[in-house]
């Protein structure tokens, strides 16, 4: 995979920039992909841009705005609270999100001969959203590759970690403290350690806390 290109599905989260720092090491040739679908906070977008231009990495900014149409959510409403919903899906979910992002992201990449896409989606941690599972991910590359006749590999280096894994990964990266202080992860637009209370950054700090803990007791 050295010699091939690659496109990184990008929001500036600490999962998404872990990918990032993944693909950089595998690919010749990494571009980034961002889609702008109304999210609550524009501080996802500019994290994006400010951390791809650190990298050195082409960023693309896609307007996505018709899911903020179309799906009324947490994620892209400010009046809706951020919770567990009565249907055990969390007022997060977007709707067929990664069905679109994914294939946007497939078509931005066969214009500049990539065939290889990433995404920091995870079964582990997947919050309940369907599209996030791997059963999803295997299927839209096959539907990928049959209604462009192309030979995509979709990469999903998180799909089988927890956070706890998410930040051992970094680490081996050596991309460890840049996650830490320079992604924005939380529902709020808060970046790093973000607000401490919603799910995300419960979820990205329990994780980190953890890890501190078993790389503490392994060194002692």
């Amino acid at each position: 995979m050295k010699n091939e290109k690659a496109v990184v599905v990008f929001s500036g989260g600490q999962d998404s920039t872990t990918c990032l720092f993944w693909a950089l090491e595998q690919f010749s040739e990494v571009l980034a992909v961002t889609f702008d679908y109304g999210q609550r906070h524009v501080q996802e977008i500019e994290h994006a841009k400010h951390i791809a231009e650190t990298l050195g990495v082409t960023l693309q900014v896609l307007d996505m705005g018709l899911i903020n149409q179309l799906s009324a959510n947490a994620l892209t409403r400010d009046s809706i609270e951020v919770k567990e919903q009565s249907d055990g899906l969390p007022s997060t979910f977007v709707p067929g999100r990664n069905l679109l992002f994914l294939s946007f992201a497939a078509i931005y990449a066969d214009a500049f001969g990539a065939r290889h896409l990433i995404t920091g989606v995870s079964e582990t941690d997947f919050s309940g959203y369907p599209d996030c599972r791997d059963t999803f991910i295997r299927s839209l590359n096959v539907t990928l590759n049959l209604s462009m006749d192309k030979q995509f590999v979709i990469h999903t280096p998180l799909m089988w970690l927890d956070k706890t894994g998410v930040w051992e990964l970094s680490d081996q990266l050596g991309a460890f403290d840049f996650v830490q202080k320079e992604t924005l992860t939380c529902y709020h637009g808060i970046p790093a350690e973000g607000c401490g209370t919603c799910p995300s950054c419960r979820l990205r700090n329990e994780g980190l806390q953890t890890y501190l803990s078993q790389k503490a007791g392994a060194k002692s």
